[in-house]
C-alpha cells in the first residue's frame, strides 16, 4: 500500500482534519449574485441540514486549496501525488446514488484517477500509471474500503464533518444566499468560539430546494483568502443510472484483484476453563487505527508509525521543525496556517486543526 493510500485511511475519518485533507483533491469554485429567498432562522436551516436527504445526484465538482504546504523537490511520486491532492486547484466528476453507488473521476494533467463502486464491486483506475484494481466487496464488510474517498469528493459529507464539530462554542448564523451551480442557496456559517483552532469560519451554501449543501469555504483564523473551497459547479438531482457505477478498464492496462473479507458474525465465546485460563495484556490498536483526543473544534488525532523511514523530503521537514517536548516526551512540531503535526520521538504522530499548544495538551493526555 503506497504512501498516499496510507495517509487517506487515517486522514479521512477524522472530523475537519479529515475533510481539509481530502477536499484538496478537487478546483475554484464561482458563486453567481445573491439571490432574493424568504428568511429562515439560523436553528431552522440547520436543522433541514442536517435531516436532508437525496436518492441521488451527479454533477461536477471543484476545489482550490491552499493549507500552506511547502514544496518539496525530490519528493518520491505517491508522496508528491498525495501532497498534490493537498494544494492546488482540481476537477472532479461525481456521481452518487445510496449509501453505496459512488463514482468519482478526477482530473489533472491530462491524467484521470477513477474511484467508483456499485456495492458488490470496487474499481481504482489512474490512467497516468495504467493501473487498475478490481475489489470484491462483501455483502458485509469488516471495514469500509472505498467510503473515505467517496466523502472525500462529496460536499454534503465534507459538511457533516463540519457539523459534527458543532458544540455550545460554536456560533452558527445564516450570513445571506448565494447562487451556486445555478441554484439559490443560503449561506449557513459556522464559527468557532476557541482560539485553539486555526479554523476562523466555515461556510456552507445549502440548497433552498433541496437543503444539500452545494459548497464548503473553510477561513483560516488568519488572513482574508479561503484555505479551502470545494463545492459543485454544476449539479443534477436525479438519480444516476446503475451502469454509471460499472468500469471497463482500458485495454494494457495491469489489472489486479484482491477480496476484502466480510465482517466476521458476532458469536459468544464461552469462558475458557479456570484452570487453563492465564492474563494476558490488552492489544494496542492496529497500525491505522487513529486515536481521536478531544471534541468538536479542539479534536487531534493521534496515529502510531505512520511516517516513512527514509523519505527525503519528509528528512527535510523535519530537519527545519523546532524541537519541543513537555510531560508527554519529545518531537518535532511542524505547523501550517491551517493544520498542525507533532512527530514524537516514540513513533506517533498527532494532528489537527489546532494550534500548535493545543497538540502538546492534548499528547499529554494521549496513551503512549
Amino acid at each position: 500500500m503506497g504512501v498516499a493510500q496510507r495517509s487517506r485511511r487515517w486522514l479521512v475519518p477524522v472530523t475537519a482534519v479529515a475533510v481539509v485533507a481530502g477536499v484538496g483533491a478537487l478546483g475554484p469554485v464561482v458563486a453567481d449574485a445573491s439571490p432574493d429567498l424568504p428568511g429562515i432562522t439560523a436553528q431552522d436551516l440547520l436543522a433541514k441540514v442536517q435531516t436532508a436527504k437525496v436518492d441521488g445526484l451527479s454533477g461536477t465538482v471543484t476545489s482550490s486549496t491552499d493549507l500552506g504546504l511547502p514544496s518539496l523537490p525530490g519528493m518520491a511520486p505517491e508522496a508528491g501525488q498525495f501532497l498534490d491532492l493537498l494544494t492546488g486547484d482540481h476537477t472532479a466528476r461525481v456521481a452518487f446514488a445510496g449509501p453505496d453507488k459512488a463514482r468519482v473521476s478526477v482530473l489533472d494533467d491530462m491524467a484521470e484517477r477513477v474511484l467508483t463502486t456499485d456495492g458488490k464491486t470496487a474499481w481504482v483506475y489512474d490512467s497516468s500509471r495504467r493501473e487498475a484494481a478490481k475489489i470484491n466487496l462483501p455483502a458485509r464488510p469488516a471495514k469500509p474500503e472505498v467510503a473515505p474517498e467517496k466523502e472525500a469528493y462529496d460536499p454534503q459529507a465534507a459538511a457533516k464533518k463540519f457539523l459534527a464539530a458543532i458544540d455550545p462554542s460554536t456560533k452558527v448564523e445564516v450570513s445571506g444566499t448565494e447562487s451556486v451551480a445555478g441554484r439559490d442557496a443560503y449561506k449557513l456559517r459556522l464559527i468557532p468560539r476557541t482560539d485553539k483552532s486555526t479554523v476562523g469560519s466555515v461556510t456552507l451554501a445549502v440548497d433552498s430546494k433541496t437543503w444539500i449543501p452545494l459548497q464548503v469555504t473553510v477561513m483560516p483564523r488568519t488572513g482574508k483568502d479561503p484555505a479551502v473551497q470545494l463545492g459543485f459547479s454544476s449539479v443534477s438531482f436525479d438519480v444516476p443510472a446503475a451502469s454509471t457505477f460499472a468500469f471497463t478498464p482500458p485495454k494494457g492496462v495491469k489489472v489486479t484483484e484482491k477480496t476484502v473479507p466480510a465482517a466476521p458474525d458476532k458469536k459468544v465465546t464461552p469462558p475458557a476453563s479456570p484452570k487453563k485460563s492465564t492474563p494476558t495484556k490488552p492489544e494496542r490498536s492496529g497500525r491505522d487505527h487513529p486515536t481521536v483526543i478531544g471534541q468538536g473544534w479542539d479534536s487531534v488525532v493521534m496515529v502510531r508509525g505512520q511516517l516513512p523511514v527514509g523519505n527525503g523530503p519528509l528528512d527535510q521537514l523535519l530537519a527545519k521543525a523546532p524541537t519541543v517536548q513537555g510531560s508527554w516526551g519529545s518531537g518535532r512540531v511542524l505547523t501550517t496556517k491551517m493544520v498542525s503535526a507533532l512527530i514524537t520521538d516514540d513513533g506517533r504522530v498527532f494532528i489537527g486543526l489546532v494550534t500548535p499548544d493545543t497538540l502538546q495538551a492534548a499528547a499529554a493526555k494521549a496513551p503512549r
